[in-house]
């Protein structure tokens, strides 16, 4: 399993509140139609925990995107797609800075199953 994780920042000309809701329901439903995404996940942020013992990191973030793929070359068909191209025009309206990782993703709860 492959996961793309995006950390997203708002154009400065929009409120909080005007991309989320541009990213939830008119971006969101594009990705429906990107071949090979097993699984799309937004988590709008609405707010922050800091820590006394850690200093916070100075990074402005509005959303953070997830993106699953069965494998590298699912993602590479994807992102080739012209699906995907619209999904990537469009989030060029509502983003002003992004950064993606490529994910290893391993899981400790629950522990997966042995084997």
């Amino acid at each position: 399993m492959i996961k793309m994780l995006a950390l997203l920042t708002r154009k400065p000309h929009l409120t909080h509140e005007q991309f989320v809701d541009h990213w939830l329901n008119i971006h969101g439903p594009l990705a429906l139609s990107v071949p090979g995404v097993r699984r799309y996940v937004q988590s709008h942020i609405i707010g922050t925990r800091t820590r006394p013992d850690i200093p916070e990191t100075n990074v402005e973030v509005d959303g953070i995107a997830e993106l699953w793929y069965d494998d590298m070359e699912s993602f590479q068909r994807a992102a080739a797609s012209p699906e995907m191209k619209r999904l990537t025009d469009d989030g060029a309206l509502i983003i002003s800075q992004i950064k993606t990782w490529v994910i290893d993703e391993k899981q400790i709860i629950p522990p997966p199953p042995a084997g």
